[in-house]
């Protein structure tokens, strides 16, 4: 199972700092009845029962991240005490449980002092990463299994700079083609400096979602070819080949920071493992109105989950096919996350999940068929352990 920080932990103590999210909650409109992380679901306080409910329910890995503004609320080498004595329990407690830790470094808390000098727009911001990544290790390190630097890319820079969803929710292709470029560079830099620690099993994490042509038209199928280069080629193939693909280059080129193609290698750092989130599909239909790209992302007629994302198990099957066989052949693969958001009702204290049970078996079934053809899948992960706070749509 797997959470991350600013979704369940609570800002409002244990000495932890603002982020560009509790920024971005204060601004009217931007997230659900303005929700934010302050309290989330009290995890700093109460992560012993949390615990608890991983090792009872039988899991035997627990997938989290670090806060980085709890870590350091101030400055990049002052760490906090409270943070650390925080995440010291949660990891001593893991292994008394028998729960192997699988730490992400970033899900997307980023300090707000380093936003307001561009955040993932800024090269700086690369390296601030990577001088954090070495308190992390310094303090944790012989203590987690796996490791991945960044959790889901493309929603740390097209989701929030170009379509504006999430923080810092800026709408500009400059600043989403320097986001989409410096997001590869940090993890880079960052499993550099794991290496110099000698940890042998880092990854990557990465979103994934299925696109479909709404139509048979060349058009529409071209289109359909940008959106996975948007949302899952850009991140496969500067990862795992070095090189970012044609038809996104052409239109964010331009905008990439210059000599970038020297940024490649430290991108294409080895992995031990790659991790896929999936949960949905999108149908892509021609847009006269979009400036950039030309394509719209619409909802087809599949079963939705509560937040109305399409369920299509094969999709997922799609990607760790290509993952497999094209993209990184016999490197192991993680599910990092999959589930559902759905409205849940309780009726004489019991929760009939019906539609979520249904959700992970056919899941599950797309991988064990995966699995039948000889994809390397080494685990998988339910999102998420909490009901949780939910970004944009608030809880």
């Amino acid at each position: 199972v797997a959470t991350s920080s600013y979704q369940i932990e609570g800002t409002d103590f244990g000495g932890c700092g603002r982020s560009h999210w509790d920024d971005f909650a204060d601004q009217p409109g931007r997230v659900v009845e303005g929700q934010n992380g302050q309290i989330a679901r009290d995890h700093y306080h109460r992560w012993p029962e949390d615990l608890d409910l991983v090792a009872e329910a039988g899991f035997d890995a627990y997938r989290f991240s670090f806060s980085w503004p709890r870590l350091l609320p101030e400055e990049n080498t002052k760490l906090n005490p409270e943070g650390l004595a925080f995440y010291d329990k949660l990891l001593d407690g893991m292994l008394e449980r028998g729960l192997r830790p699988f730490a992400t470094l970033y899900h997307w808390d980023l300090p707000s002092r380093y936003a307001a000098k561009g955040g993932w727009t800024n090269r700086q911001t690369a390296q601030y990463f990577a001088d954090y990544t070495d308190s992390v290790m310094r303090h944790f390190g012989d203590r987690l299994a796996t490791i991945a630097p960044i959790n889901e890319p493309w929603c740390v820079s097209f989701l929030s700079h170009y379509w504006g969803a999430h923080a810092p929710g800026s709408q500009n292709l400059s600043a989403t083609a320097k986001s989409m470029h410096f997001i590869q560079v940090a993890p880079g830099m960052s499993s550099d400096v794991m290496r110099g620690y000698g940890h042998k099993t880092l990854g990557c994490v990465l979103n994934k979602e299925y696109g479909i042509p709404a139509d048979d038209s060349p058009q529409t199928h071209r289109l359909t070819r940008l959106f996975d280069g948007l949302y899952n080629r850009w991140f496969e193939e500067s990862i795992f080949s070095g090189h970012y693909p044609d038809d996104v280059l052409a239109i964010l080129g331009p905008h990439l920071p210059e000599n970038y193609e020297d940024d490649l290698s430290v991108i294409q750092a080895p992995l031990d493992w790659a991790g896929v989130n999936y949960y949905t599909r999108s149908v892509i239909t021609p847009d006269a109105k979009e400036p950039h790209f030309g394509f719209a992302c619409i909802r087809g007629d599949l079963p939705k989950t509560d937040m109305g994302w399409e369920i299509d198990p094969q999709g997922l099957g799609f990607f760790l096919n290509r993952l497999a066989t094209e993209i990184a052949p016999g490197l192991p693969i993680y599910i990092t996350e999959n589930g559902m958001a759905n409205a849940d009702r309780v009726n004489a204290g019991q929760v009939n999940d019906t539609d979520r049970t249904a959700y992970f078996a056919d899941h599950l079934a797309e991988i064990e068929k995966q699995i039948a053809q000889g994809c390397p899948i080494r685990g998988y992960f339910a999102w998420s352990l909490l009901d949780n706070y939910e970004w944009a749509f608030g809880y």
